[in-house]
């Protein structure tokens, strides 16, 4: 991943102060989505991620990991595995709780998303305490399926968490355009 790509989507995230709630500063991607440049360019560089590891499937964390991952895996050759917040998959599913940054949560998978033994790469717009991914990486190794990796638009550093997430990733590389 080259600077230049880095501050081309830099120059795109806007900070929204005191959302969702007072002291902190949300990262919106709005801008960035709607820039046909910066957008082309950062799925470009995350389909490049899939293919150079290998991925056969990549996963979107809803939601904004959703606009990131499946044009990424449509560019990739590969296919796109939403992984969803509970309640929203029918059929069976495999379910993981977490914790958030402002509480507690739930994401689903379905049971049948994954052949076992096939490499997956995450991807999701922020990183923050990690607990998300977390999750996520937890129901993949449920599936049986391979993590190929973890691939992150904007890390925000001071929350720690990919240092969390280190001991579940094996050999396989966390990587973040942006680090804030």
């Amino acid at each position: 991943m080259s600077d230049t790509l880095a501050e081309l989507l830099a120059a795109k995230i806007r900070d929204v102060p005191d959302y969702p709630k007072p002291g902190v500063i949300f990262k919106d991607i709005a801008p960035l989505l709607g820039d046909a440049e910066a957008l082309a360019a950062l799925v470009d560089h995350l389909a490049a991620r899939a293919k150079a590891l290998g991925a056969t499937k990549i996963v979107g964390l809803e939601a904004r990991g959703f606009i990131l991952a499946a044009p990424a895996a449509y560019a990739a050759g590969a296919g796109f595995v939403p992984v969803r917040k509970e309640g929203k998959l029918p059929g069976d599913l495999h379910r993981q709780a977490y914790d958030l940054e402002y509480g507690s949560a739930v994401i689903e998978v379905q049971t049948d998303a994954f052949v076992p033994g096939e490499r997956v790469l995450v991807v999701d717009d922020v990183l923050a305490t990690g607990g998300t991914v977390e999750a996520a990486l937890e129901l993949i190794k449920r599936a049986g399926a391979e993590l190929a990796g973890v691939e992150v638009l904007m890390e925000l550093g001071f929350l720690g968490g990919r240092a969390r997430l280190a001991p579940l990733l094996g050999d396989a590389p966390l990587e973040t355009v942006i680090t804030v």
